[in-house]
C-alpha cells in the first residue's frame, strides 16, 4: 500500500495525563526530512526482513514515539493505535507506572537476567498475580515460567496435560488461534495433520448449524458430549480440551457463559483437564479481570502471556497442583527470568485491579459496540458487529453476495431469512429449536429438505427453509468481503486509526484499545472508523 498524507487529524488529550499534547496532526521539525527517513527506513525494512512479516505489510508506518494511545511515526503523522500491540498494551504506550516500575529495576543494581532463580521481583509478580486468579485456582495453583511468548505458554499447558494424564490426544475448537510453534499450530484452526479432536465453537453469525443463539450453542456441546461417549466415534479420551473464551484472531467470537460453564461439566465429569488461553482476552481486556470470570468457570490450566508483561515478553501457566506432576527442566526456557517484564507486569496488574480498569472497559466496551450494531443498520456491509469489552470485531460483508454458508462460501437457497429476520426468530422464540406447533420427531416434514445448487462448489446445499422444524431458525449470513474489509483498513489508516483484520477469510475490523482510553477518545475511535466505513460504502456502492 503506498505511503499517502492524509489530512491532519486530531487526536484527543492521552490518557496519561502526564505530559502536554502539541498540536497534532502537525509535522514537527523538517517535513521532507522526516519523509525521507520514514520512506528510507521502510525501504530498508522490505529489503532485509523476512517475507513473513505480517502487520508491517498492511501498515506502512514507523513509530518513534508513542504514549497512551497515540502513535507518532517518524514523518511526523500521528495515530490513534486500536492495535496495542495485539491486546499486549492494557494501559497503553509508555504508561507512567508502568516506566517508574522499569527505571526502578534499572536503577537497583538488580540483575536483569537470572533463568529461573528466585528474585524479589518475581516473589511480588506471582503474588500480585494470583491474588487476581478466580480463587479456587489461586488456593492450589503453581506457576511455570515459560519462554517469552504465549505460544510457548500453549505448547507448556499442552505438555503438562499430556504429561499428568499419559494421554495423546487434545480437544480443540474451530477458528482457534494458540500461537505459530508446532503443538500450537495444532490445536488452532486450520491445521492439517494433527493429533486433535476439532470441535464446533459457538457463532451466532456463522454458526455451523446455522442456528446461533442458545441452540446453537446447545447443539455444539451434544456433539462434543457425543464424540467423547460415542466408543465408536474414534476419538479416544484426550489430554486435555483447550479453548479461548473470546476467540480473538478467529474474527472476535464470544464464547457464551453458558456454553463455557456447559464445557467445564463435560470436562470434569470425564476427567479431562480444560485450558483456558488467555493470552489476548486477560487483564480486564473482555471487562473481567481474566474472561472466565464471566462465566464463574474456574479451569484447571491457564494460558497467560501479553498484557501481564505490561509491553515487555512474558508468558506463564498457572494450573492446579495435581498436575503438577512433570519433572526438572521438563519445560524450560533461557528468557524464562525477564525481571523487567515482571516488574512492568506487577505494576500492569496492579493499576488495572485497584483502578476497576476491567468495569470501565465493560462499560465503554458496551456502548462502543451498541454505536457500531446503530452504524451496522445504515451500511449492509456490516455483517455482524461482537465483543465484549474493549475486545471488538466488525464482520465486513458483501451485500450483493446472496447468502452463504457458515464458513463464508456463497449459496443461493429457494428461500432465505436475513441474519436479522433470524436472529428476531430465535429472540422471539426463545432460542428453542422447535416452535411451538411443528411436527415433532418423525414426522414426515423432517424428511422434506429442499437441496439447491451451490454456486460456489458445484455440489447441493440444503435450503432448511423447507422443512418446518428449521426454516425459520435458520441463519443465511451474507459472504465474507475481505477485499471490502482491507479497505475499510487502509481507509481508517488514512483517517489516522490503526485496526487490523482478522476472522475467517480476514473480513473482521477489530479493534483492541487500551483500557485507559477516555470516553472523547472512544468517542474519535467510532467517528474514525464510521467515516472509513462511510468512504469505502461510497466508492464501492
Amino acid at each position: 500500500m503506498a505511503v499517502t498524507d492524509p489530512a491532519p487529524v486530531t487526536v484527543p488529550a492521552p490518557d496519561d495525563g502526564a505530559h502536554p499534547t502539541p498540536d497534532d496532526g502537525e509535522r514537527h521539525g523538517n517535513p521532507a526530512r522526516e519523509s525521507a527517513v520514514h520512506e528510507g527506513i521502510l525501504r530498508r525494512q522490505s529489503a532485509r526482513e523476512s517475507a513473513a512479516r505480517t502487520y508491517a505489510r498492511a501498515l506502512p508506518i514507523v513509530p518513534v514515539r508513542a504514549r497512551g494511545l497515540t502513535i507518532e511515526g517518524a514523518d511526523g503523522r500521528r495515530y490513534l493505535d486500536c492495535l496495542s500491540g495485539a491486546g499486549t498494551l492494557a494501559l497503553g504506550h509508555n504508561h507512567p507506572v508502568v516506566l517508574e516500575a522499569i527505571r526502578k529495576v534499572l536503577d537497583s543494581g538488580a540483575p536483569l537476567h537470572v533463568l529461573d532463580l528466585a528474585t524479589p521481583v518475581k516473589d511480588a509478580f506471582t503474588t500480585e498475580l494470583f491474588s487476581t486468579l478466580p480463587r479456587a485456582l489461586a488456593d492450589r495453583a503453581r506457576i511455570q515460567f515459560c519462554g517469552p511468548a504465549g505460544t510457548d505458554a500453549v505448547e507448556a499447558a499442552l505438555k503438562l496435560v499430556r504429561t499428568a494424564t499419559g494421554r495423546p490426544g487434545l480437544l480443540a475448537f474451530s477458528g482457534a488461534y494458540h500461537g505459530m510453534t508446532a503443538g500450537a499450530l495444532e490445536a488452532s484452526g486450520g491445521a492439517q495433520d494433527v493429533r486433535v479432536a476439532r470441535l464446533p465453537y459457538p457463532h451466532d453469525y456463522r454458526c455451523p448449524f446455522g442456528i446461533g443463539g442458545p441452540r446453537g450453542a446447545e447443539l455444539g456441546a451434544r456433539w462434543t458430549e457425543s464424540l467423547l461417549d460415542d466408543t465408536k466415534s474414534g476419538v479416544p479420551s484426550p489430554a486435555g480440551m483447550i479453548l479461548e473464551p473470546v476467540q480473538g484472531e478467529g474474527g472476535v467470537n464470544p464464547a457464551p457463559d453458558a456454553w463455557l460453564r456447559r464445557m467445564r461439566a463435560i470436562t470434569e465429569a470425564r476427567s479431562i483437564p480444560l485450558i483456558a488461553d488467555e493470552v489476548q482476552t486477560g487483564v480486564g481486556r473482555t471487562g473481567a479481570f481474566w474472561a472466565v470470570d464471566h462465566s464463574g468457570v474456574v479451569p484447571d490450566v491457564m494460558v497467560l502471556s501479553k498484557a501481564i508483561g505490561g509491553s515487555l515478553p512474558l508468558a506463564v501457566i498457572v494450573y492446579r497442583d495435581d498436575l503438577d506432576v512433570w519433572g526438572p527442566g521438563a519445560h524450560a526456557g533461557t528468557f524464562r527470568g525477564n525481571q523487567l517484564a515482571m516488574a512492568a507486569g506487577t505494576a500492569t496488574l496492579a493499576y488495572v485491579r485497584e483502578n476497576g480498569l476491567a468495569h470501565r472497559a465493560a462499560e465503554l466496551g458496551a456502548r462502543m459496540i451498541g454505536q457500531l450494531k446503530s452504524l451496522a443498520k445504515e451500511y449492509p456491509c456490516i455483517g455482524d458487529v461482537r465483543g465484549r469489552g474493549l475486545m471488538i470485531g466488525v464482520e465486513v460483508v458483501d451485500p450483493e453476495g446472496g447468502a452463504s454458508h457458515p464458513s463464508g462460501d456463497t449459496y443461493s437457497p429457494t428461500r432465505e431469512s436475513t441474519p436479522r429476520e433470524s436472529s428476531a426468530r430465535r429472540e422471539s422464540s426463545g432460542g428453542d429449536l422447535r416452535s411451538r406447533d411443528a411436527p415433532g420427531p418423525g414426522h414426515a416434514a423432517d424428511t422434506n429438505v429442499a437441496r439447491t445448487a451451490d454456486v460456489t462448489h458445484g455440489t447441493t446445499a440444503p435450503d432448511f427453509s423447507a422443512d418446518p422444524l428449521l426454516g425459520d431458525l435458520v441463519s443465511s449470513p451474507l459472504p465474507a468481503a475481505p477485499d471490502l474489509a482491507a479497505a475499510v483498513r487502509d481507509a481508517c489508516l488514512d483517517r489516522g486509526l490503526i485496526v487490523e483484520l482478522g476472522g475467517r477469510h480476514s473480513s473482521v475490523v477489530r479493534l483492541l484499545p487500551p483500557l485507559t482510553i477516555t470516553d472523547e477518545q472512544a468517542a474519535a475511535i467510532v467517528d474514525r472508523l464510521a467515516d472509513a466505513i462511510a468512504a469505502v460504502a461510497r466508492a464501492r456502492p
